[in-house]
């Protein structure tokens, strides 16, 4: 049985029946982009190195529009997410989420496929980031669908280092065309079904050959620290921020970057954090299922096809779930990723 949520008198009266949205992704070509994507999506493109499809967001500037779902008459067609929220407030988002943040949608959700190493950067937390930006901080997380033979990625420090040993590092000339810095964070192999979570501070890099699903804070703040001396088409290196790095970055060391699962249930908790909670869900035939939140739902189809509450989805694409129909009815063969707050 599908269930809804109480929503108060300053909302809507009564709640209508509302199927999930999808959304036109936003291509984002970048110097190490690659050619999976438009593929992996079964779109076209004349694009070249797209390295990110940004699939729900809320960034300025960027607000999802939405697409056709297969509805008739489907008035919500072509209006933008900031003004999908308005129309439906808390029904869309959940009362909880609509208090807070409004008509910004509060997770950014992409697809990122490397062609060459990304930078090697660290995002600040709330309080730098509204202090600096007078925005949100950026945590986030990545499950790696698939990577090649040998790639690798780049997350946390390998040994505690002070702030002052980090200019050090952060600074010095580049050792046969690699920094110094890179020595001092933990090089991982890559594998496919791998979950990395990013919280605010830890300083990382995508290795090439990695395409992965990364969920995150409606934030585009990042603060690059090294970036392999490249230049892009103009012939200008791009900005690095490694006087800003100082304060954001986590000198803690940890023991463990990678985070475990069972790989073998159906349904697994990745991360619950304070901004995210995210779920891998393998369903086969038919499945309902309840995350027992009163938000909405993302679903990120990484394999397979399904019918998602009335609504098709096929891998590459992505659904947003209003919160008052957030138990998912669910009939085909398909993994998803989830993510709720």
């Amino acid at each position: 049985m599908i269930t809804g949520i109480i929503v108060p008198k300053n909302y809507y009266l009564c709640a209508p029946l509302m199927k999930p949205y999808k959304f036109e992704p936003y291509l984002k070509t970048t110097i190490w982009g690659g050619d999976q994507i438009a593929s992996f999506k079964g779109i076209t493109t004349s694009l070249r190195h797209v390295g990110e499809s940004w699939e729900i967001s809320g960034v300025e500037g960027h607000d999802s529009v939405t697409v056709d779902r297969g509805l008739p008459l489907d008035a919500d067609v072509g209006m933008p997410l900031s003004r999908l929220i308005w129309k439906y407030r808390g029904l869309l988002v959940g009362n909880r989420v609509y208090d807070r943040y409004g008509t910004r949608f509060p997770l950014l959700v992409k697809f990122i496929d490397s062609w060459q190493d990304l930078s090697l950067q660290v995002h600040p937390g709330d309080a730098l980031a509204y202090r600096r930006h007078r925005c949100a901080g950026k945590s986030e997380m990545w499950y790696i669908i698939r990577s090649n033979p040998g790639s690798k990625v780049y997350v946390g420090l390998k040994e505690k280092i002070t702030p002052e040993q980090y200019m050090s590092l952060a600074t010095a000339p580049a050792v046969d065309g690699r920094s110094p810095l890179m020595d001092a964070v933990v090089t991982h192999e890559a594998h496919n079904g791998d979950v990395f979570y990013l919280p605010a501070g830890r300083v990382h890099a995508i290795g090439a050959g990695c395409f992965l699903a990364e969920i995150q804070q409606t934030s585009d703040i990042t603060y690059r620290i090294y970036d392999y001396d490249r230049v892009d088409a103009e012939g200008n290196r791009r900005q690095l921020h490694v006087k800003e790095a100082q304060e954001a970055i986590d000198y803690e060391v940890y023991p463990d970057y990678r985070l475990s699962y069972d790989t073998e249930k159906p349904s697994t908790q990745l991360i619950d954090c304070p901004y995210f909670n995210v779920q891998r869900i393998v369903v086969q035939k038919s499945a309902q299922v309840d995350l027992h939140t009163d938000a909405f739902v993302i679903v990120m189809c990484i394999w397979g096809e399904a019918n998602v509450n009335g609504v098709s989805v096929r891998r590459g694409e992505t659904l947003l779930v209003p919160a008052c129909e957030n138990v998912l009815n669910v009939f085909g063969d398909a993994t998803f990723l989830t993510a709720t707050m």
